[in-house]
C-alpha cells in the first residue's frame, strides 16, 4: 500500500468525521424501534411535512407511525397499514403540492402501491400488479390520480402504467429508471444506464404512457432502477443528473442546468423557498441558499450510521429548522441548528 495514500486517506476520513454537524446528530427512533419487531430493513422509509413538521416513519412489515413532537414520541398510525418497504430514497410521498393530506407508498416484498388520502390513516391499495415496485408517479393534480406511473423491482427496469387510477396496469417496455407524472397526459421518465443504452435520455409521453420521445440526453444519478427520483416545487421539477442539477418549468418539454453537485445521491430537498435547498453526496448533505447555484461544505453523517449508500433518506423540516438523515436500517437522526 502507498504510505502517502494511507495517510491522506486517514486525515481525510478525520476531516469528514470533525465536519460541520458529525457529533450533533441525536436518534429520535432508539424507543420506538426496541418496541417493534420490524421486517427485514427496519426502519425503511420517512415523510416530513414541510409545513408543519409533522412526521411519518415506515418501519418494515409494521407498518407506519406518527410524531407530531419531531420525533420525540411515536404512536402507530392504525391498524390497518400496508406490508412491506419503502426502500428506494423519496419513493413515500406526502402531496407535494401541500394542497391535501394525500400519499403514496409503493412497496417492495409487501402489498401492492397503497394509497391514502389521510395522511396514513386509512389505505387503498391499488391492482395486485403494482406489488413489488421501486416507486411510483401519480398525477397530483387529479383527485382521482388516475395516470400512474411505476416501476418493477429488480426487473430490467420494467415500467408500468395505468389510466384507470390503479386498477389496472399494462407494461410500456424494459430498459427504464426514474420518472414524474404532471397531468393526465404528461410524464417524463429516465432511461436506465446499460451497454446497450450507454447514453441515456428522459423520455417524455403526452398521451398517457402510449408513447415517449426523447427531451434531453441527460442520465439521473444512480444506478438503474436505484436512479434519484426527481422533485417538484412549486410548479417546477428539479433532477440530480450527472454533472449537476437540472430544472424543467414546462412539464419536461425542456430542461435548463443550475449548477454543479459533486458526488450527489439524491434530492434536492426544499427549505421555506425554491432558492433554499439540501442535496445528499456520499459525504452527507449540502446545502444552497441561492437556487443550486453554490452549496456548503458537507455535514458529515453520524458516526454510527457507518457512510452513506444508495437507500439513504435525507429530510428537511422547514417549520424547525431540523435536517433528518436515515439509511435502511439505521435508526433516524436528526440535526437541529
Amino acid at each position: 500500500m502507498n504510505p502517502v495514500r494511507f495517510v491522506m486517506g486517514v486525515l481525510a476520513s478525520i476531516v469528514l468525521s470533525t465536519a460541520i454537524g458529525a457529533q450533533d446528530w441525536k436518534p429520535v427512533t432508539v424507543e420506538l424501534l426496541k418496541s417493534e419487531k420490524t421486517g427485514f430493513g427496519g426502519l425503511c422509509g420517512l415523510v416530513v411535512d414541510h409545513k408543519t413538521g409533522e412526521l411519518w416513519a415506515n418501519l418494515s412489515d409494521r407498518g407506519m407511525f406518527y410524531s407530531s413532537d419531531q420525533g420525540q414520541t411515536w404512536k402507530r398510525v392504525s391498524e390497518n397499514q400496508p406490508k412491506g418497504r419503502t426502500e428506494s430514497p423519496g419513493c413515500w410521498m406526502i402531496d407535494p403540492t401541500s394542497k391535501t393530506r394525500r400519499m403514496v407508498a409503493p412497496l417492495v416484498y409487501g402489498s401492492p402501491i397503497s394509497v391514502s388520502s389521510d395522511a396514513a390513516v386509512t389505505w387503498t391499495m391499488l391492482d395486485g400488479k403494482s406489488a413489488h415496485v421501486d416507486w411510483c408517479a401519480v398525477d397530483w393534480t387529479d383527485s382521482e390520480m388516475k395516470f400512474i406511473l411505476t416501476l418493477k423491482h429488480e426487473a430490467d427496469g420494467l415500467l408500468l402504467a395505468s389510466g384507470d387510477g390503479g386498477r389496472s396496469f399494462t407494461e410500456v417496455g424494459k430498459g427504464y429508471g426514474a420518472g414524474w407524472v404532471f397531468d393526465h397526459q404528461t410524464a417524463v421518465v429516465s432511461q436506465a444506464k446499460t451497454k446497450q443504452q450507454p447514453n441515456p435520455h428522459l423520455m417524455r409521453t403526452t398521451d398517457g404512457g402510449k408513447t415517449f420521445q426523447s427531451c434531453g440526453e441527460y442520465s439521473p444519478v444512480g444506478v438503474n432502477s436505484a436512479q434519484a427520483l426527481p422533485k417538484w416545487h412549486d410548479g417546477a421539477l428539479y433532477w440530480l443528473v450527472e454533472g449537476g442539477l437540472i430544472v424543467s418549468r414546462d412539464k419536461g418539454a425542456s430542461w435548463n442546468r443550475i449548477g454543479e453537485v459533486k458526488n450527489a445521491l439524491y434530492g434536492p430537498i426544499f427549505g421555506k423557498t425554491a432558492s433554499h435547498l439540501f442535496v445528499l453526496t456520499k459525504f452527507g448533505p449540502v446545502e444552497s441558499s441561492d437556487g443550486g447555484k453554490t452549496w456548503s461544505p458537507p455535514i458529515a453523517p453520524p458516526n454510527e450510521m457507518k457512510g452513506i449508500g444508495g437507500l439513504t433518506w435525507l429530510e428537511y423540516d422547514a417549520a424547525h429548522d431540523i435536517v433528518y438523515l436515515m439509511k435502511m436500517g439505521s435508526e433516524l437522526y436528526q440535526l437541529k441548528r
